[in-house]
């Protein structure tokens, strides 16, 4: 998968993350978990596309590493809101396994450019 396409469906990912923020409770839990999911949910794409403007091999693979930090971060908290039943488990499969299949992706990038690198 190429650069852009990656982006791409990066910003198709933050926005689904948004829309989903937007449907949890309004109460206490609900903001929370909200405000966690929406930080976590919404940074790989900034930090994708910091990492395509790195400056070394080296700060491109740590820049790849922090979006592979906050995917993950955000599939703990698609955890929660099922298991927490903040959400019904429906609304959440796909997005979960979005996450997952970019997450994948992401760890692979790494694979390649630590690859590359030596």
């Amino acid at each position: 998968m190429k650069g852009d396409d990656i982006s791409e469906r990066l910003v198709g990912f933050s926005v689904r993350i948004i829309r989903l923020t937007n449907s949890l409770p309004k109460n206490a839990v609900g903001k929370h978990v909200s405000n966690q999911l929406l930080r976590s949910g919404t940074s790989p794409g900034a930090n994708y596309e910091e990492a395509r403007g790195a400056e070394s091999s080296a700060d491109f693979i740590h820049k790849l590493r922090i979006v592979l930090k906050e995917l993950r971060e955000t599939l703990y908290w698609l955890k929660v809101i099922k298991k927490g039943e903040l959400l019904h488990s429906e609304e959440l499969e796909g997005i979960s396994n979005e996450t997952e299949q970019l997450s994948k992706i992401i760890a692979q990038s790494i694979i390649t450019a630590r690859k590359k690198q030596k």
